[in-house]
């Protein structure tokens, strides 16, 4: 089983036979030559020679090799001491014909010792293909007796047994009798209680690779229980490729679990405290061991998958490229990225039509990579946002640029239809509810049970194998990684780091690209000191894109319109403003004034606060000369939870608004549910300085009932 190890000398005896012949050829001669010109008695050489053959014996009888090896070997000591006392007696070591039988007794044991230890090595193999020829027979047997006993069946053969590696399990191919294609619905549990597995064990059974053929997957021994660290030995953080594959963890035989998203998007979900954060930092590890992938994030909860990539270079200067080539962490700048990959993914079909004379799709390399963008908390998005991303998932695969999508649950109240129906990778962590795993695997869900995955870090995946076909869901153990490994990681791959063409990003959105740590770095680290890695990514003019005012998003492109004449990109001390206010201002006093209620207006009120609800109504198409449709409870509450960023618990909002949490809540829920609205993820959101995930509202769902009322009352 795969563990990580420090990095440490390997100070191991590892010679081949014939540099060992080579060896002891040498020190015989060193032998005789220094010991000529120190008059050395001939019978220290024939001392020596002997104490060696004496320690080969040993040797060879530890390690039962074939008599005839052992003389063999014996004898090549002692012609080599027999050989030293000769010439020590004559002092005619440095002769050409003692010298000459040194090198043809040297040429000897060389091919000697190759043809021992080959032979020794067939010889072994031979061993190794009896002993387990002869448990494979006796296997085979005992289960030709045991389905007949417990299935009553009669015809049916066992093709073969395989064990697995690591003695954990083993598989038993079974060809079915005619008129019994295949064992009851119980089979799996009724074997694992005849064979008496223990806790962890396991019995699975899939079809074979005829018709006819089922299999029987034994897991003997519990290997999702032990705690499995990442490997980071060096044959495992050398340079791979997207098409390798990436390793997440290993399944109940020990074999290790492999993703492939150079076609296909993938799909993580589990509930909280299951593991997900710690097998999307196995997707990330992954991801940045290879040479040909750019990973993006989005995360508008605090960038947590991002960080502990970051701290490397912005923070311990060890790092001299960022890991992570765009990490959002607020709506807006999800907006420019995502705007960013769309117009680069249209850029690459038209860019590199050259290069899909062969293939309709790309192949990438280190100066054309593929973009792997990883979206936590999925939940968290507005929809403008999801409708971004389903385009990036429906359009991104001829030119390599996938999404992970993670989140809590698989249910479209989380994601949308068409992330679900492309993501082929499918990872469910550890849930208590089996139909949570129904959700996510629609096929072969039904038979997935949560208590085989029942520690943390445990899960259920399924992915195209090698032929393109997707498996049913098999549980596995997602590999351990802390932030500690991440540290060494980054500064491990941080120099293998490819970068986007610029046919990718000579786009209109394109040019919010270099400055992007520029803006990001202030909001993630604060007042923390920055390294001086990051001074070539923050040293130059930010530039921002301007904010629709009807909708609030930014608008990175010339095509799409700027309501009220919006201002151009500009730098940052020339940010426009986001709202508009006396014009809507004046729109919200026409309304109250007409339903008579003028006197309720709470007079305090920001001019920004009054021109976010007005441009609700005003996008709505609600007429001034009459009165307003929007119940006074949803305005009051749209315009409290825009005054505190967009999104709000329901207990602070209750205490702004002077009501009881739970009156509010409901009456609130009620008045979005008459015009057709749900609060996405269940209504749970991410909100005030915990961030802990609580119900609340965010003002996109507020601002939807609001339209919702005005486009009914104009109807």
């Amino acid at each position: 089983m795969a563990r990580s190890s420090p990095s440490r000398l390997d100070w191991g005896w590892r010679v081949t036979p014939a540099a060992g012949a080579v060896m002891t050829a040498g020190g015989a001669y060193s032998l005789a030559a220094a010991g000529g010109l120190a008059d050395l008695p001939p019978a220290y050489a024939l001392l020596t020679a002997g104490t060696g053959a004496l320690a080969q014996a040993g040797a060879d009888l530890y390690q039962r090799r074939p008599r005839g090896h052992m003389v063999t070997r014996c004898v090549a000591w002692l012609a080599a001491g027999g050989w030293s006392a000769v010439a020590l007696a004559g002092h005619s070591a440095f002769t050409w014909s003692t010298a000459g039988w040194w090198g043809a007794g040297t040429a000897a044991a060389v091919v000697a010792a190759r043809g021992l230890a080959d032979a020794e090595e067939s010889a072994k193999s031979e061993r190794v293909q009896r002993r387990l020829q002869k448990w494979a027979n006796g296997k085979a047997g005992e289960w030709e007796k045991l389905l007949a006993e417990l299935f009553r069946l009669e015809g049916h053969q066992v093709n073969g047994v395989t064990p697995w590696k690591g003695d954990v399990g083993y598989t038993v191919r079974v060809q079915m009798p005619a008129g019994t294609p295949e064992l009851p619905a119980a089979a799996d549990r009724t074997l694992a209680g005849a064979l008496r597995l223990p806790r962890g064990g396991g019995i699975q059974i899939t079809d074979g690779m005829v018709y006819g053929e089922i299999q029987i997957r034994v897991t003997a021994k519990d290997v999702l229980a032990e705690d499995v660290d990442l490997p980071l030995g060096p044959e495992d953080t050398s340079i791979t490729s997207i098409y390798d594959g990436f390793p997440l963890g290993l399944q109940p035989d020990a074999e290790e679990v492999r993703i492939r998203m150079v076609d296909d998007c993938a799909l993580i979900t589990g509930q909280i405290g299951s593991g997900k954060t710690n097998t999307v930092n196995d997707l990330n590890a992954a991801a940045l061991r290879t040479a040909d992938a750019v990973v993006m994030h989005i995360d508008v909860t605090g960038a947590g998958i991002s960080l502990p990539w970051l701290r490397s270079w912005a923070v311990d200067g060890t790092a001299t490229v960022p890991l992570i080539d765009w990490s959002a962490d607020t709506v807006e700048e999800a907006h420019i990225l995502c705007d960013t990959l769309i117009a680069g993914i249209a850029a690459r079909k038209s860019g590199h039509q050259d290069l899909l004379t062969e293939d309709d799709k790309i192949a990438v390399n280190a100066d054309i990579p593929a973009v792997v963008l990883l979206v936590d908390e999925i939940a968290e998005l507005p929809m403008t946002l999801l409708h971004k991303l389903d385009t990036i998932v429906n359009t991104g695969r001829a030119v390599r640029v996938r999404v992970g999508i993670c989140g809590l649950r698989a249910t479209q109240d989380v994601i949308t239809a068409a992330m679900k129906k492309q993501s082929r990778n499918r990872v469910g962590m550890r849930v208590s509810d089996a139909e949570e795993l129904h959700h996510l695997f629609p096929v072969g869900g039904a038979r997935t049970n949560p208590k085989a995955a029942p520690y943390r870090g445990c899960g259920f995946y399924c992915a195209p194998n090698d032929e393109d076909i997707v498996s049913d869901p098999v549980p596995f153990k997602a590999y351990r990684i802390t932030p500690k490994m991440i540290s060494g990681l980054s500064v491990r791959y941080a120099d293998r780091r490819p970068r986007l063409e610029p046919v990718f990003l000579d786009t209109e959105p394109g040019r919010y690209y270099a400055s992007r740590w520029a803006r990001i770095l202030p909001r993630l680290y604060k007042t923390k000191q920055l390294a001086a890695t990051t001074r070539p990514y923050t040293d130059l003019e930010v530039l921002r894109p301007p904010l629709d005012e009807i909708k609030g998003i930014p608008i990175t492109t010339s095509s799409a319109p700027i309501a009220s004449g919006g201002p151009r990109p500009q730098s940052l001390p020339q940010r426009p403003a986001r709202f508009g206010g006396d014009l809507l201002s004046q729109i919200l006093d026409a309304a109250r004034t007409a339903t008579g209620h003028h006197d309720q207006a709470p007079g305090g009120e920001s001019n920004v606060i009054r021109a976010e609800f007005g441009r609700v109504v005003q996008e709505a198409g609600t007429p001034e000369d009459r009165p307003n449709p929007v119940p006074q409870l949803l305005a009051e509450a749209h315009q409290h939870v825009v005054a505190a960023g967009g999104r709000m618990h329901t207990g602070d909002l209750s205490a702004r608004m002077g009501m009881d949490a739970v009156t509010l809540g409901t009456e609130l829920n009620r008045l979005m549910r008459d015009v057709g609205v749900e609060r996405p993820g269940k209504g749970s959101i991410r909100a005030g300085t915990d961030k802990e995930p609580k119900s609340g509202y965010l003002a996109e769902t507020l601002a939807a009932a609001i339209r919702g009322y005005a486009q009914r009352d104009t109807q």
